[in-house]
């Protein structure tokens, strides 16, 4: 197990540098330094100088990815990729573009996101899974032909239309709870409520789709058909046979996303005002404030791994004939 978990870091050190350079790349096929220097100076205030200044000042001044002046090593290190790259494996993200510390304002900002995301991420998967067996358990009947009507017509519908509507009916006509913002301690339940409420509505399509595919998928195996013959109930079949062993592709699923429930929602921190890690990542965009996107697509990336390491590790819990070699 412990070579396998080392074997698997070193594999993602060549994916993290990649995905480093891909950004990297695509960032400044975009905009140049000097496009960068303009766009934060704003108008009034962009002379040759200025720009100069800006670029001296956060390290922009430097040959993109290779200093041909340089000589020997400095060739590859004296370089803003370099320079900007190097520090993000040792979590040292340095500062915005903005002058702020982004490793700061990720640990300020990700309890807020984990505040939505992590009931979303819990009460979405026990919902979906009872919807998905309800469905499992009464297949081939009307309840099942409705449940999947009912969860197709909530894939297609855009998630804008939950938020949007949800926003309306709750916050303005009803005037339950606040139409955005948020606020620290307890009086922070107030705003995450209709985040969470609806993350969750907005789920159940697909999740409890795709959890009926499992546990059909089971149903119909040999060993669910002998336990039928040895005289089990049905929910005895479904709860002591299916359940247990769909499990491994439900871990595939649930445990990837927990290391990626810290980088917020793009979407719905935005709307609700939510002063999380997902919306801190749109401003960024908006603003061009490249040093931000690099270190979230980074966390991102890290994260990812970490959830993919952990989905093999919880398959050696839940079936002990799998061994990682």
């Amino acid at each position: 197990m412990i070579n396998y978990i080392i074997r698997r870091i070193l594999y993602a050190i060549p994916i993290l540098i990649g995905v480093n350079l891909l950004t990297f790349a695509l960032f400044f096929v975009v905009n140049t330094p000097d496009n960068m220097a303009r766009i934060h100076l704003g108008v009034k205030h962009v002379t040759p100088e200025a720009i100069a200044k800006w670029k001296h000042e956060r390290g922009y001044d430097k040959p993109l990815m290779w200093n041909s002046a340089a000589q020997g090593a400095k060739q590859a290190s004296d370089t803003i990729f370099f320079e900007k790259s190097v520090g993000m494996f040792a979590f040292d993200f340095g500062r915005s573009d903005e002058g702020r510390d982004i490793a700061h304002d990720i640990k300020t900002r990700m309890w807020p996101s984990l505040a939505i995301a992590l009931p979303v991420f819990l009460v979405g998967l026990a919902v979906n899974i009872t919807f998905a067996m309800l469905m499992a358990f009464f297949r081939a009947t009307y309840i099942d032909l409705s449940g999947v009507v009912l969860c197709v017509a909530m894939m297609s519908i855009s998630g804008l239309f939950y938020i949007i509507g949800g926003q309306y009916l709750v916050s303005k006509l009803l005037h339950l709870t606040p139409i955005s913002g948020f606020d620290a301690g307890s009086n922070a339940l107030k705003f995450i409520i209709l985040p969470v409420v609806i993350g969750v509505i907005g789920g159940i399509g697909s999740g409890a789709r795709w959890y009926r595919t499992i546990f059909l998928e089971e149903a119909s195996r040999d060993y669910v058909r002998t336990a039928r013959a040895k005289g089990l109930s049905e929910l005895s079949v479904l709860f002591g046979h299916v359940l247990k062993n769909a499990m491994i592709p439900i871990l595939t699923g649930a445990v990837v996303v927990i290391p990626l429930l810290f980088m917020g929602s793009l979407i719905s921190e935005s709307f609700f005002g939510i002063p999380g890690l997902g919306s801190y990542t749109i401003d960024a965009i908006n603003a061009q404030d490249f040093a931000i996107v690099r270190a979230m697509v980074f966390l991102g990336s890290v994260l990812y791994i970490v959830g993919l390491i952990l989905t093999d590790i919880s398959y050696t819990l839940v079936d002990p004939r799998i061994r990682l070699e």
